[in-house]
């Protein structure tokens, strides 16, 4: 996936994305009928063909062939939730080029989950971004702070969190997607203050300016919900997680969306 640009002039990305996973909240046939929610909500508004807003679903591993068949022809990009840093011999793990066989364009990689409970440090971190990238994947890194700082120590540590993940060959994030969770607003009742979230992104768009990245997409993740889109600045959309298993909850920020970004 190539790199959307921003309008760098403006407080509102001309690109906004909007996404969704399912983590392991959902059954089989459970996440076929939220799929089907989905791809209703999504056809429903027409204009989301013009490529303004992005809409993207990540459903767990074993659901990804019948996603891949019921969104096919819509708007909606297919996301997977973690991969394996190679092909080879490691039990248990999907190499990414099988994801891409599948129709996956973007995977979920680094999520604070991921860092803490299964240990994956820097170094793994950067070995799957590797991988997806050479199997033609869109990595979307997630990254965010322990506990909330000043937004400018904040931005500080999200952007060292993405140059150990592209192990300082800035090229390679031209081609990924930040989300930007704070660790300590992931699951919480409300997501990060408004202000807090748009001053962090603006630091650290200064930061990754320095490589020639502030237009970077960069979404919001960590109890993201509807109603928290307008209230944003420098911000590329929403990495949703539990409010939007309600597909009507992800109708309506893809309103949210569509509003922001009209010509």
């Amino acid at each position: 996936m190539t790199q959307h640009p921003l309008e760098a002039s403006t407080q509102q990305p001309a690109t906004v994305y909007v996404g969704v996973s399912t983590k392991m909240y959902m059954g089989y046939a459970d996440s076929l009928r939220w799929l089907r929610a989905v791809r209703h909500e999504v056809d429903t508004r027409p204009a989301l063909a013009a490529g303004r807003v992005v809409p993207f679903v990540i459903p767990s591993f074993p659901v990804l062939p019948a996603a891949a068949e019921i969104i096919a022809g819509s708007p909606l990009l297919l996301g997977a939730q973690n991969a394996g840093w190679s092909d080879g011999p490691w039990t248990g793990e999907v190499a990414p080029s099988m994801l891409a066989e599948l129709g996956v364009s973007l995977v979920e990689l680094g999520h604070a989950e991921r860092r803490r409970y299964f240990h994956e440090d820097d170094a793994v971190v950067a070995k799957k971004v590797t991988a997806a990238l050479t199997a033609g994947i869109a990595p979307l890194l997630c990254v965010g702070e322990v506990e909330q700082a000043e937004p400018a120590e904040a931005a500080a540590a999200v952007y060292a969190q993405i140059a150990a993940a592209v192990a300082q060959e800035w090229a390679a994030a031209a081609s990924m997607i930040i989300a930007y969770e704070p660790v300590w607003a992931i699951g919480a009742a409300e997501p990060a203050q408004a202000d807090y979230i748009s001053a962090v992104v603006a630091a650290l768009r200064e930061l990754l300016g320095r490589h020639g990245l502030a237009e970077l997409p960069i979404i919001y993740g960590g109890s993201a919900k509807p109603g928290l889109l307008p209230q944003l600045e420098h911000v590329s959309g929403l990495f949703l997680g539990r409010f939007a298993h309600d597909a009507k909850n992800f109708g309506a920020v893809l309103d949210e969306a569509l509003a922001a970004t009209a010509p």
